[in-house]
């Protein structure tokens, strides 16, 4: 212990130098030093291309009805996989009626309905003040702009209504009454916020929150709205062969036109900018290519569904599943059928049951770039104007006569549905706590699995894994260049890149020690910040290593250090909008990341001068925890806004014990305590490529370490998903103090 002191002394002295080394691989003065941050989009964008081409290639091979109706389905059967679990039906389901306004020539239900338990959705049901002896039913999917109670939802509730037809206008989960955070107007966050986007923003957290568990907020909506179904079904004289579904502009149309395409029982959809041409697109010299069918990784889930690309439901196919039934290709501004790649497809597949006026067409006038106007016809959900086109197409489809615009708006608090007697009698819940009790039931279905052997229980887990995070084996032959060599203090570093994959490098450090006797282990170090972070805190602790005759590696694995694409971890950060991208392509940025490590880990232990039977993986975050007085209730464009936790690499140092035999030791520091946290309240504080769908049900992280055994796993500083100390968390040794039991370790003492 005497010898291990002194080394440790020494190396405080050499350790000085290790700041003033420079940490990049490829320099500033490279011409390729540029380009590394944008390594990871431009892949991505490369993959959605070929995906691209590949539909298009399939789907122009399609002649027969025969051959689309396959095609069709193998898609739409993948899209309703990917969208998480799918429960029965309620058999009985409950309907509250909170309250009835009187109105000229209708009447408005204010209604609760429960389509999961506990789960409850808040709607103003639009009537015939005389029901006539058979009417039509519309359910109308709203923007992410507003709730039910907007003017233009009313106008269409009272118009339709007058006209004899009934109009469900359900709140999406996470708007309305059923936000799921607590700022509603100005006076309930110190500092300015868009009050209004507030319910937008929050889709965000509430889709990770979804995630975790295998689901997805595009899921549960769809599943809100096929209830929405039920509700009008439920109601005396309806036409079960006229129910209509309309999808508004910004974010309606999305669940609308998937709810069409799994529900049968909707005659007609309207989904407003969605199965093709958007407000944002453009033309392009090669769209077949370069058009967004899966749409784009942007923050709302809703916009680019997950394995979308990787397993061929793009938005065309979604909504042309819908035929022979009735389609009105919706759009808010000006569209012209030439410029629009996905017209020529639908009409293609309306064809093959020669329904071509089943497909009709509505636009409006201008751009989403230009200002409101006559000639620009922005609206909040559906306007006047595209509603003009909408109703000569449901008159020749299902009889329903041009209504007499109606607008006699009523204050918004007059359709609210939830009243003191209600909550205190339905008892709602909201969206986390349901989600903990999904949690805890999968977790207690997994433990009442049989019991297995050690070695089965870690094969399980590695297959249950792998499903979540994608392609995850190391490469095979790397491409691995050494770009320069030099003495430290202590050793020599050599600086490398590892080629992975055809456009993606992994540049990294190798510090060996001096004068070594022979095969020596060696710690790989890794960091979401990027190996450049651990010089400035850790040169004592990588000295130590040198100077106990252990090797240091530090690898920026795709999407940090060099490569990194921002340090933002923010919801509208460029890293958000590449690890959704790499979602729709079926892959998980954390499965991408451990790919690196594993070739990386796999090459040193094929080198001469590293002994392949002993390494360990140091996982360091580098983030700020938020202290226990920080308000973490904010809206999500707060000015104050909480420090968002950096957990990607302890998870990826734990993944890194469970798929290679060869690492002998895990240390974390930083790392998530369970992702089962993030259900501890609304507010979520860690990345979005942090989140792996489905994670919770394989077990979580606790199952994780538990399958490392009897390998030493110390995992200090562990945080809940706010980025909070978990509470009886002790205090985190130091770098130096945490190298020193590494080092005791890999020397066998």
């Amino acid at each position: 212990m005497r010898t291990t002191f002194l080394a440790l002394f020494a190396a405080v002295s050499i350790a000085a130098d290790f700041p003033t080394i420079d940490p990049r691989v490829v320099t500033a003065d490279d011409p390729h030093a540029q380009d590394l941050p944008q390594m990871m989009a431009r892949d991505a964008k490369k993959r959605l291309q070929d995906t691209h081409l590949r539909e298009t290639r399939r789907f122009a091979e399609i002649t027969t009805r025969q051959q689309w109706e396959v095609y069709r389905d193998e898609r739409i059967g993948r899209l309703k996989a990917a969208l998480g679990a799918w429960p029965e039906p309620p058999s009985d389901l409950r309907i509250v009626v909170t309250k009835k306004l009187e109105g000229e020539g209708f009447t408005i239900r204010n209604l609760l309905y429960e389509t999961r338990p506990g789960l409850w959705v808040s709607a103003n049901l639009y009537l015939p003040a005389s029901i006539p002896d058979t009417m039509p039913g519309i359910i109308i999917s709203h923007s992410h702009h507003t709730a039910k109670t907007h003017g233009e939802l009313q106008d269409m509730g009272m118009t339709w209504a007058r006209a004899g037809v009934a109009v469900l206008v359900p709140d999406h989960l996470g708007h309305g009454e059923r936000r799921q955070h607590d700022f509603i107007t100005e006076k309930d966050y110190d500092n300015p916020f868009r009050v209004s986007r507030q319910d937008y923003y929050f889709r965000y957290n509430t889709n990770l929150q979804l995630s975790a568990l295998g689901e997805s907020l595009m899921g549960w909506m769809v599943w809100d709205l096929m209830r929405g179904v039920d509700v009008l079904l439920r109601q005396p004289h309806i036409d079960r062969e006229r129910i209509i579904l309309l999808g508004a502009v910004a974010g309606g149309g999305d669940p609308a036109g998937v709810t069409a395409a799994l529900d049968p029982r909707i005659a007609c959809v309207v989904p407003f900018n969605f199965g093709g041409w958007q407000p944002e697109s453009r033309v392009l010299e090669n769209p077949e290519r370069d058009f967004a069918w899966f749409g784009d990784g942007y923050w709302e889930s809703t916009r680019g569904l997950r394995c979308g690309a990787r397993d061929g439901f793009a938005h065309f196919v979604i909504v042309g599943s819908v035929a022979p039934r009735k389609v009105i290709y919706a759009h808010e501004f000006a569209w012209n059928a030439t410029t629009d790649p996905a017209w020529p497809r639908l009409q293609k597949i309306f064809a093959f049951y020669d329904a071509r006026d089943s497909l009709r067409v509505v636009s409006g006038k201008g751009a989403v770039t230009g200002p409101a106007g006559p000639d620009n016809t922005h609206c909040t959900h559906i306007g006047a104007v595209h509603r003009q086109g909408i109703y000569p197409a449901l008159k020749d489809w299902f009889g329903m006569p041009i209504p007499t615009e109606y607008r006699q708006r009523l204050p918004a608090d007059e359709l609210l549905c939830w009243n003191s007697k209600a909550i205190k009698e339905l008892k709602p819940k909201k969206l986390h706590e349901i989600l903990a009790e999904h949690a805890q039931q999968r977790l207690a279905e997994r433990e009442r699995t049989p019991p297995q052997s050690a070695a089965a229980s870690r094969d399980s887990l590695r297959r249950e894994w792998g499903q979540r995070l994608g392609a995850i084996e190391p490469a095979a032959q790397p491409q691995v260049t050494e770009r320069s060599r030099e003495a430290i203090p202590g050793g020599t570093l050599s600086r490398w890149v590892c080629e992975v994959d055809p456009g993606i490098v992994v540049p990294l450090l190798l510090m060996t020690p001096k004068n070594a006797p022979g095969r020596v282990p060696v710690v790989v170090m890794v960091s979401s910040r990027g190996k450049q972070a651990f010089f400035p805190t850790h040169g004592e602790a990588m000295a130590a290593f040198l100077k106990a005759g252990i090797a240091v590696c530090l690898p920026d694995v795709r999407g940090t250090g060099e490569t990194q694409p921002g340090s933002s971890a923010a919801r509208g950060s460029a890293r958000t909008s590449i690890s959704q991208t790499n979602l729709i392509l079926g892959q998980s940025v954390i499965g991408s990341q451990l790919r690196d490590l594993r070739t990386v880990i796999r090459w040193l232990a094929a080198r001469e001068e590293i002994d392949g039977e002993k390494i360990a993986v140091w996982g360091e975050a580098f983030h700020t925890p938020n202290e226990k007085t920080r308000q973490l209730a904010v809206p999500l464009d707060a000015a104050n806004f909480p420090h968002i936790a950096e957990p990607g690499a302890p998870l990826l140092a734990l993944l890194a014990g469970l798929y290679e035999v060869n690492v002998v030791l895990i240390y974390t520091h930083g790392g998530l305590a369970k992702y089962a946290s993030l259900f501890d309240q609304p507010y979520v504080y860690v990345p979005h490529e942090v989140v792996v769908p489905g994670i919770v049900a394989v077990g979580d992280i606790p199952a994780l370490v538990g399958a490392l055994a009897p390998r030493p796993v110390w995992q200090e500083a562990v945080i809940d998903a706010t980025n909070r100390l978990a509470p009886t968390q002790p205090q985190a040794n130091s770098p130096l103090a945490a190298a020193k039991a590494i080092i005791d370790k890999l020397s066998g003492r």
